[in-house]
């Protein structure tokens, strides 16, 4: 599969929000608005431009793939640390399980951290993301602001020791409870 992964153009948006509609049509935990959220995100306060990638066919310029990482705040009542949202990450399903999603993952962390981020939060699998480094986000007491199970909630520091002092609830954006 030869694929090449880069910051999503504003060109790109439709195409990208269908790749996302797809992707999670069929997924288990999907509220199948995600491609929404994506649209929501863009266009507010919250959204890196650096940090919307897109995997695209070295073939035929196709787009097979998207991330999208967006600022969100851990909030303990006496401080509040900014922090990014992974979410979310989308693969066309015909090209589910061959390295799409966990390049992206991978390109979008290391673009994070260069970008002097600190760390990442995402609610997905506990089987997948603890191959990319993330740990249960109750490890450092951090919370979200609805009932989740708590192997889902998960973090990882891009900065050693970044998420040392801090704890909280996950203040996400309003964009994400339309």
């Amino acid at each position: 599969m030869n694929f090449i992964i880069r910051q999503e153009q504003k060109s790109d948006y439709e195409l990208t929000e269908k790749v996302v509609e797809i992707a999670f049509a069929s997924a288990d935990q999907s509220d199948e608005n995600e491609h929404e959220l994506v649209s929501r995100i863009r266009q507010s306060e919250v959204f890196i431009p650096e940090l919307s990638l897109v995997a695209v066919s070295q073939d035929n310029d196709e787009i097979l793939g998207h991330i999208l990482l967006s600022k969100v705040l851990i909030n303990n009542g006496n401080q509040k640390v900014e922090s990014l949202a992974l979410a979310p990450v989308s693969v066309l399903p015909d090209y589910q399980n061959k390295g799409i999603g966990r390049a992206l993952i991978q390109k979008a962390l290391e673009k994070a951290k260069k970008l002097g981020f600190q760390s990442v939060i995402v609610l997905g699998h506990p089987d997948y993301y603890p191959k990319f480094g993330f740990r249960k986000s109750s490890q450092w007491r951090i919370k979200a602001p609805f009932e989740v199970p708590e192997e889902a909630l998960m973090a990882i520091e891009l900065q050693e020791d970044s998420l040392n002092n801090v704890s909280g609830v996950i203040e996400y954006p309003g964009v994400f409870f339309l």
